[in-house]
């Protein structure tokens, strides 16, 4: 039984040959036969993310019912129980579901995708969120606790940080770093850069805009537009018909004596009868590259990272959404298994999209969550057993 688990649809994105081939890396690889192989553990905590209100036995009820109605297993298979499953994700860890994610998350859209695209730039981003964890001393130790809403004392709840970069147009996640909450968003960042790449540009928000940051996100290659604080200053060095000027910006070190300044393009606007002015710095110095009115409309699809990791938070995890792990290793775990069930569900989508010729923010994640959700249950007809050879010989 164990050997015909898999997790219906979105085993595709994670075949077994993968997740064996990612436990030998990461030294989880088997040494004797369990009733828990290291591979179904790994399909376990994708399923537990694709069932986030189940308790652990019903997770596995979900992942083996559809084997025996379908006739491909006959024998019998007991079901472990909550503390076997427990014992079984501890063995885990977190290492094989961070290397699976580093193997499979990227970029999904091509050429064809509507809506990932800016004049030859793939639209990215980066942002931040916080998951609610279970209030064990462990994790409050490990993680940390914010302030309550009324300042006074702490939250209920300890809480992870996590940054992430994800597609604009396919919000597909495709690089994550989790932390303690004191751990600031952009320090988190810094471990994502390497994933940008020349031909991406990447929008981020106010509290990204600072000297080193822009610095080691600039070398990567990528093209970056990031919005500016209010407060800061940026001298005009050469004003544009368009509109937008050239500008420096410099370390807070050298704020007064602005040596060795990076060199910056900004765009400046207001929305309709909104007198705010929203300041947005760039390193495309060219405006017949792009023009500052486009700019200023492009920077909207900086929201898209949000809906991406309010999908995770709101329809994977449904409402009042607490991780269930009451360790950090399982925390950091269980946040990388719905990383992946995101990204699953997001290039599922992506490919039914451009099948179709339409944009895929046209598509329902929450619809396509339930499809896969269903297809756990009735996965037989995706099982990934390789069929056993059959040799016949001439009479």
């Amino acid at each position: 039984m164990p050997d015909r688990i898999a997790i219906g649809v979105l085993t595709k994105a994670f075949p077994p040959e993968l997740i064996d081939d990612v436990l030998v890396a990461t030294g989880r690889g088997e040494q004797r036969k369990r009733l828990l192989p290291a591979r179904v553990v790994v399909y376990f905590v994708l399923a537990m993310c694709l069932f986030s209100r189940e308790g652990y036995e019903e997770v596995t009820r979900l992942l083996t019912q559809g084997l025996a109605w379908a006739r491909r297993w006959r024998g019998q298979w007991q079901v472990p129980t909550t503390g076997a499953l427990s014992q079984a994700r501890a063995r885990l860890g977190p290492e094989p579901l961070k290397a699976l994610f580093s193997r499979v998350a990227a970029p999904v859209a091509t050429e064809g995708t509507v809506g990932a695209w800016y004049r030859g730039w793939r639209l990215v981003a980066v942002d931040g969120t916080t998951f609610d964890l279970p209030d064990t001393q462990a994790n409050a130790d490990h993680f940390g606790r914010p302030g309550n809403s009324r300042g006074e004392g702490q939250s209920a709840y300890p809480q992870a940080r996590v940054a992430v970069l994800a597609e604009c147009g396919t919000h597909a996640i495709f690089a994550a770093a989790a932390g303690p909450l004191a751990t600031h968003e952009t320090k988190l960042a810094r471990e994502l850069f390497p994933s940008l790449q020349a031909g991406m540009l990447l929008l981020a928000d106010r509290a990204f805009l600072g000297f080193d940051l822009w610095q080691a996100a600039a070398g990567t290659g990528a093209d970056l537009l990031w919005r500016v604080r209010a407060n800061a200053v940026l001298p005009v060095v050469e004003q544009f018909d368009d509109g937008s000027y050239l500008s420096e910006i410099v370390a807070a070190r050298d704020q007064y004596r602005r040596a060795d300044p990076i060199t910056v393009r900004v765009v400046e606007y207001t929305l309709g009868t909104d007198e705010t002015v929203y300041r947005l710095a760039t390193t495309i110095l060219d405006p017949q590259s792009a023009p500052a009115a486009e700019l200023a409309a492009l920077y909207a699809q900086r929201w898209e990272i949000e809906t991406a990791l309010d999908e995770i938070k709101t329809h994977q995890g449904e409402q009042n959404f607490v991780l269930r792990s009451h360790h950090p290793s399982g925390v950091e775990q269980e946040i990388y298994g719905f990383l992946l069930t995101h990204h699953a569900l997001r290039s599922l989508m992506h490919d039914t999209a451009h099948t179709a010729e339409i944009d895929p923010d046209r598509l329902s994640f929450l619809r396509t969550l339930r499809i896969a959700r269903r297809q756990v249950t009735g996965q037989a007809g995706f099982s990934p057993d390789t069929p056993e050879t059959i040799t016949t010989t001439s009479p």
